[in-house]
């Protein structure tokens, strides 16, 4: 059986365009061109039945490298903590303080994007990590 190559991370919110360019600012990535012929992603909203406008979003690593993320509204809100989340790697390579300030500076950068800061994991050398959360609660780590 061959090997998987590709896959998605999806994920469940209230706001799909919302979250996703969110996620764009944090990552890097880029929302991708609107499906089929339609010139903007407005234009492809509006085509669709009212109940679905809006319904999903997506963004994708512009190299072509890390998994495309999926945004799918669901009716319900976010009420214990994910099983699966994000770890986004800015610290790799780096130890103690000079680990620790790679990661300060990031948390910096994420914060008035609308992450929330829940709690610095410090332990001193190569497995620090800062807790947060996007804009819709989902918590993700900065390591």
């Amino acid at each position: 059986m061959p090997s998987v190559k590709k896959f998605q991370v999806t994920f469940d919110c209230a706001e799909p365009e919302r979250v996703a360019r969110f996620w764009c600012e944090v990552l890097g990535y880029e929302v991708p061109p609107p499906p089929g012929e339609f010139a903007t992603w407005d234009d492809y909203q509006e085509a669709q039945p009212p109940e679905e406008r809006g319904s999903w979003f997506a963004c994708v690593d512009p190299t072509g490298v890390g998994p495309r993320l999926y945004f799918q509204r669901v009716p319900e809100g976010k009420v214990v903590k994910n099983r699966v989340h994000l770890d986004v790697r800015v610290g790799t390579g780096l130890l103690g303080e000079e680990r620790l300030a790679a990661l300060e500076a990031e948390c910096a950068r994420l914060l008035p994007l609308g992450a929330v800061r829940v709690r610095l994991l410090y332990d001193g050398g190569d497995d620090s990590c800062i807790v947060m959360q996007d804009i819709e609660g989902n918590e993700f780590c900065i390591d």
